[in-house]
């Protein structure tokens, strides 16, 4: 090694790691672009190593790259910890990843959970896995299963139930996604089943239900969502679908101020029978 970098060198260099372009670091870090590639240059000159390989795609990092990334990755925590702390900005924002039916059911029932007056505010981010915690991308995930990691904190809040519904049974035919990577099973379950033709496709979960609401076909759907819809539900729950609903967060940050209370709010809203059964769900 060359020289021995600043922690903050370390943190952007995280932020650059992490988001994979200096436009998603800069809007992470509060950096401007220019400012991280000089960096970035100036790190890489600093311990003899190349980091990144910079392409039409952004910054990848090298094999170099990822061991520092292991290396200093526990910054991450110290940093975002530090920002809790310090911000004098208003309430604390508690970054929220779920999927697309848990996140409506929490909007439509935000008075449950969450006051203007709170001291931290829900901020809905993209869900994609779990790494999103790791990075902390994210400060609650909301998951389908219980978390494997060590470093992840679970709590199972609920059984997830699915059916198939359209607007009458006269309705022939399914709506789903079209297939590719990162598809729900209940999409997949579709397709699985050679009697299950499919009328058409949507591009998002929301979209399914619109068309199915329309008439143009059948749509699974969790029956949280789907008895709360002016559906009819055509046959028994499936059995194949059903899953748990984990509440997860980082054992490191989990009793960070925001993410606490946050937490308990989240978990009282989702363990709710009462209010699950109401927009569909039965008792586990």
């Amino acid at each position: 090694m060359k020289g021995s970098p600043s922690l903050d060198d370390m943190a952007l260099f995280l932020a650059v790691a992490d988001a994979g372009s200096l436009a998603g670091a800069a809007r992470h870090s509060g950096a401007s672009v220019p400012t991280l590639s000089r960096r970035m240059a100036a790190l890489e000159t600093l311990l003899g190593r190349r980091l990144f390989d910079r392409g039409a795609r952004g910054y990848a990092l090298t094999a170099e790259g990822h061991a520092l990334a292991r290396e200093v990755g526990g910054l991450r925590e110290v940093t975002q910890r530090l920002g809790r702390l310090t911000s004098d900005q208003g309430p604390l924002s508690v970054r929220i990843t779920a999927g697309d039916w848990t996140c409506r059911f929490l909007a439509r029932h935000l008075d449950r959970w969450w006051s203007p007056d709170a001291p931290w505010v829900p901020a809905f981010v993209p869900s994609t896995a779990e790494l999103d915690i790791a990075r902390r991308a994210a400060d609650i995930g909301i998951r389908n299963r219980r978390p494997a990691q060590d470093w992840l904190a679970g709590r199972r809040t609920a059984t997830i139930r699915y059916a198939i519904y359209a607007l009458s049974k006269d309705v022939e035919g399914f709506v789903t996604l079209p297939e590719g990577d990162g598809v729900p099973p209940s999409a997949r379950w579709v397709r699985s089943e050679p009697d299950k033709r499919i009328v058409t496709t949507a591009t998002s979960p929301r979209l399914a239900l619109d068309l199915a609401r329309a008439g143009v076909g059948r749509v699974v759907l969790p029956t949280f969502i789907g008895d709360a819809e002016p559906l009819q539900r055509l046959g028994p729950e499936i059995d194949a679908l059903a899953h748990e609903e984990w509440l997860v967060a980082h054992h490191a940050a989990r009793n960070d101020p925001g993410i606490r209370p946050a937490l308990d709010a989240l978990a009282a809203v989702l363990s709710d029978r009462r209010l699950r059964a109401s927009a569909g769900e039965g008792a586990p």
